[in-house]
Formats: structure tokens, sequence, C-alpha cells
């Protein structure tokens, strides 16, 4: 007998469909059996999360959560590709990045790369963190240049590096027209990053060059990475991208080159970070709003932007820098389904040095996975029609175009970067980030969350700064650096002492009461670069004190539930006292026990915390 396969669709009509008010009822009950007695509208909201700029990501999307029209792929406004085809024609460019002096070096890195998945070469050139310009022919030995387009970061010698390369191609039977890759002009971004006035000439200068004589060379770079990488939010980014791009339009068309010609001439680069939908969004509302600007310059056809994301530098950690493949694996992942021509995964080592042959393996092998094993190029804008990812574009793009806008009223880009406009805001920015960072509210995996303080650090030759000839500019940022400072004293303390700062976990009463407030306290302050004693597993008024002795603490923190603290906390606390501890904290929300300096708890500012134990233990 054959059995027929059920029709899912008929067994699904079998169902009533649930209304957004049954939704709602249901959202109620489980909060109020947390205590939370909201209803309606107010009940969603209590699920909802709150991100920067503003805007909001809620628990539930339906189909009423309209967005204005996407469009086709490959037509204005270019929110789903640039193209009809998008990256499902074979894929998105894997681009990796190369900061050697040496061109023996970079040439078998380079090789290297090409030869193991890489698409094209994103190369420093000149300055203290680049190739010699003069040296760029032998780093490019053997490089197949009408296959392997060639993207120039020049910003101290722009005119010397790019005049080499099509030297280059010239020498090596390159036609004109098979040249591919971008001469990186980029004067404001440079300024952005050293405070250098742009002078906007040479990249005039070069355009002209690229349209008249090399159509598949691009001149300009919109590099939005200086203010990404100094703390701002993405709709700040893309704000100052298109502010950017505007500045760099005005100029070429000033000059003689059609609109049409000088949004071919740029292309966009951008940070996409672990948040994989907020990257994805990102490079949605990024087309969408350079169409709009090509739309009002009268080349509504010109507006397909061409992106280069790059995996954030500012998430990247310095401890535990292996959680970093994940990170950028997560932020390659929403830069390829977000649409981006081109992605570099910075190696999980960048933040430590000069990467190693192994980390820039596993870099490029990212985009391979997931390209090739996950598929995510086989569909054209795989998060259309999400209401989630549609709404979410539609609200990133709204508040990046108010920020373009209030750059704009500033006097544009440039006037917005000298009169300090730009540095206030994004410090603004940084600021609120700083504070979630330093509560754990943002935590940050191997550093403020899970961290590993006798794990050996990861060593690395030291990276040579390409903005170091500038006076100033703009900051750089990381998300670790309150942490990694603190680490840094502990370090210095057991190159000192040959131990680490201490403190002892006074755990009360069975695992089961204490398990969970003691491995909170251990992660705390292991966070700051402090080893957590808990030895014994359990103490009472009568071993505390020779507990905290034997452990070589004087700080403790004592960890168990409410009802034993009511028990016990007190007399606990006075016999740690008794044995010499000079700072006793309690793992819990702040109460009332005598004996008890301070209180530990989620949400509580970890960074003020751990400084103020360092501070207090004499850790330099």
């Amino acid at each position: 007998m054959t059995v027929q396969p059920a029709d899912g669709l008929s067994q699904a009509a079998a169902f009533p469909d649930p209304s957004h008010d049954q939704w709602q009822s249901l959202v109620e009950g489980v909060l109020r059996k947390s205590g939370k007695e909201v209803s309606g509208s107010a009940a969603e909201e209590a699920l909802s999360t709150t991100l920067e700029d503003g805007l909001i990501t809620r628990p539930l999307y339906t189909a009423h959560d309209t967005s204005p029209d996407t469009g086709f792929p490959g037509f204005a406004p270019f929110t789903r590709g640039g193209t009809a085809e998008g990256n499902a024609a074979g894929g998105w460019d894997v681009r990796q990045r190369h900061a050697l002096t040496d061109p023996a070096r970079l040439n078998e890195a380079v090789l290297g790369d090409l030869e193991n998945g890489v698409t094209s070469l994103w190369l420093s050139v000149g300055g203290p963190a680049g190739v010699p310009v003069d040296a760029l022919a032998a780093a490019l030995d053997g490089v197949y240049l009408d296959l392997a387009p060639v993207a120039l970061d020049a910003p101290s010698d722009l005119d010397a590096a790019a005049a080499e390369l099509l030297r280059i191609y010239e020498e090596r039977g390159v036609a004109r027209s098979e040249a591919r890759g971008t001469l990186g002009a980029d004067p404001l971004g440079r300024e952005a990053r050293t405070g250098v006035e742009a002078d906007l000439g040479a990249a005039v200068r070069w355009a002209r060059v690229c349209v008249q004589d090399y159509p598949g060379l691009r001149a300009v770079v919109v590099d939005a990475l200086a203010y990404h990488e100094a703390g701002g939010s993405a709709a700040q980014e893309l704000g100052l991208s298109l502010a950017t791009g505007v500045a760099y339009l005005r100029a070429l068309t000033g000059a003689g080159l059609s609109v049409e010609q000088a949004c071919a001439q740029m292309e966009f680069r951008y940070a996409a970070t672990a948040d994989q939908f907020l990257t994805i969004a990102k490079m949605r509302a990024a087309r969408r709003l350079w169409a709009r600007v090509a739309e009002a310059s009268g080349a509504p056809g010109a507006g397909a932007q061409r992106q280069h994301a790059v995996t954030s530098a500012v998430m990247m950690t310095r401890r535990d820098p292996w959680v970093n493949m994940l990170r950028t694996t997560l932020a390659a992942l929403g830069a390829g389904v977000g649409g981006a021509d081109s992605v570099t995964v910075l190696p999980f080592d960048h933040a430590l040095g000069l990467p190693d042959a192994f980390a820039r393996r596993i870099a490029r092998n990212t985009s391979t996975i997931l390209m090739e094993e996950s598929h995510l190029a086989r569909v054209v804008d795989p998060a259309g029609g999400s209401w989630y990812v549609e709404r979410l574009t539609d609200e990133l793009a709204a508040a990046s175009w108010a920020f373009f806008q209030e750059t704009e009223r500033a006097g544009g880009l440039p006037a917005a970067l000298r009169s300090g406009l730009v540095a206030e805001r994004l410090a603004a920015t940084w600021a609120v980030r700083s504070e979630r960072l330093a509560r754990r509210e943002e935590p940050v995996t191997g550093v403020s969350e899970f961290p590993q303080p006798a794990e050996r650090p990861v060593e690395r030759e030291p990276a040579p700064d390409a903005f170091a000839d500038g006076p100033g500019g703009l900051p750089r940022v990381r998300r670790d650096e309150a942490f990694e400072a603190l680490r840094a004293r502990s370090d210095a303390h057991l190159a000192a002492t040959g131990a680490r700062p201490k403190v002892f976990v006074a755990a009360l009463g069975p695992a089961a009461a204490h398990t969970g407030r003691v491995s909170f306290a251990v992660n705390l302050f292991g966070a700051g670069g402090i080893e957590a004693v808990h030895d014994p597993v359990s103490v009472d008024a009568e071993t505390a004190g020779g507990a905290l002795t034997a452990s070589g603490a004087t700080v403790a923190c004592l960890c168990s539930s409410d009802a034993l603290y009511a028990e016990q906390a007190e007399a606990v606390a006075g016999a740690l006292r008794s044995a010499g501890a000079a700072q006793v904290f309690l793992a819990g929300r702040p109460g009332a026990y005598a004996g008890v300096d301070s209180y530990v708890f989620a949400g509580c500012d970890a960074v003020a915390v751990l400084t103020s134990v360092l501070d207090r233990m004499g850790v330099a």
C-alpha cells in the first residue's frame, strides 16, 4: 500500500490564524509571572531593545510593518543590490588587506592568498605602514594584474603610488580596459584620521585619468571606517559617508565630469560588525541613500553604490583573540547578505599587530565557507522581504539621512570636521556606549565576560601606524579598551611580583545556594585580571578568616543566596575583617550588611569596581 504524503498546506489550514491581540495577551501573561504588570502595547515595549540612533528592535514584526518600496535588484533605489543578479552571480569579491613594508614578504603573502581563494588585493603603499612605492613592482611580481584587482591605500603618497601602479600595468602589458581596482584617493578620510586639511585636487586629477583612459578603475574611495573607528554609530557612519560622497561629487562635477562619471569613480567603504542584522540593514540603507543623492543630482540611474565592507576593527579584542574568528564570521555574513560587492575579513590577530599566515588563511577561508559551503551567494538579496530587516533598513536610513542633513547644515563635511562638530557627535555616542560596555550591558566575550586571565597572551610583530604623520584627527577606539587597561595593570603586577592580584571568594552554604553568584564573581574579577581564589568550597564565620589568610588575598567577596546572607553575611564579613581583609564585597543587590563595603551585581559599573580594587591593592 502506498501512503500519500500529507499536504502540509492543508494541515496548516486546519489551525486558526492567531491575531496580534492574542499574541500580545500571551506576552502579558508571561510578563505577569515575572512580576511585570503591563498590558497592550506596553507589554510589547517591555520586550523591545533600544539600539543606538534611537532605533528600537521589537519582539514581533508582521506584514503591517510597512517600509518604502525597495524596487528590484539592479534598479533604483538599489536597496536590493546594485546589479540584477547581486552576489548570486558568483559571490562577493574576497579582498585581503596587506600592510607589510618588506616587498619580499608582501609578495610571498600576496601570491599565497591569491592561490587560496583571495580575488583582489588591498595594499598599503608608502608611508610608515606600507611597502615603498618604488618596491611595488617587486611586491606584485608574479601577480596576474588583469585578473586580480588592486586597491591602493596610500594616504601619504597617493600621486606616486597611483602613477607607479599605472606604470606597472603598462609595463606588463595589461590593457587599459582590463585594469581593475581603485587608486584609493580619499583626502577627506585622511583629514578625519590625521587632522591634515584635505586637498581634493589629487582626487579630481586621478578621476579624470580613470574616466579618460581606465574605464575599469575607480579613483576615489569614500572611506567611512574613520568614523566607525572613532566610536560612531551606524547612522553616523552612513550619514558621514553620504557627506563625504557629496563633497567629492561637488568637486568632480565642478571639474567638468558628469554626475554619472563622478558617481562611477567612487567606491564606498563601510564597517561590518558582529551584529549581523544591523550590518545587513546598513549595506541596504547605504545603497538606498546614495541612490537618493544621485536622483537629487539629476542622475537616478547612476546611484548603484559600489561597496567594500571591512570587518570592524572596533570589535576586535586583544585578549582571547580566537573569539575574533567568530565575530568576523558574523560580520562577513552580514556584509555578504547585505549585498556588499567586496568583503575584507580582518585576521583574528589584527588588534595585536601584523597577522601571521595562519590568521590570513582563516580570514580568507571565512568568505569561502560562507559562499561555497553555506551557499549565501546563491540567492539575490536573501534578506529581502523580512519584515524586520526591511523595517530596520528604513529606520536606519531615516536616522542616517537626518545626520547627513545636520552635517550639510554645518557647511558640509570639510566644515563639520574642522569645526569639531563631527568629533563632538562621535565622542558623545562613544561615551554612551562606553558606559554600556563598563556595565557589561554590551558584553565582550573573553574580555568582560568569561575571561581567561591565566591564558598565555598571543604575541605578534607590531604593526606601524599608517596615519602617524598627522597632528591629530579623530581617535580610534576599541570595545575592549577599558578592560584591556585593567588587564595590563594585572600583567605588570604579575611581572613585578610573580603573582596576579587576588580576591578571596567566600561562598556561604551549599553549592546550590552559591554557585550562580560564585560564577558571577569569578567572571567579574577575572575581567580585571584579578585571580579569584575559591578554596574551600564553602566557609562560615569560624573558617572564613583562616581561608582568607591561606589565599593570600586582602580583598574578599561574599557569595550566596539572599536567605543565607540574612543569616550569615555580617558574621562572615566580621571574621574576614578580623583576618585582615581591606575590602569586603557582596555579590548581590545593595543591602545593609555590617562589615560589607560594596556590592557587585549584574549591571554594576564593572570598570569602576575593578579600578577601585586594583587601586586599593596598590597595583600600579
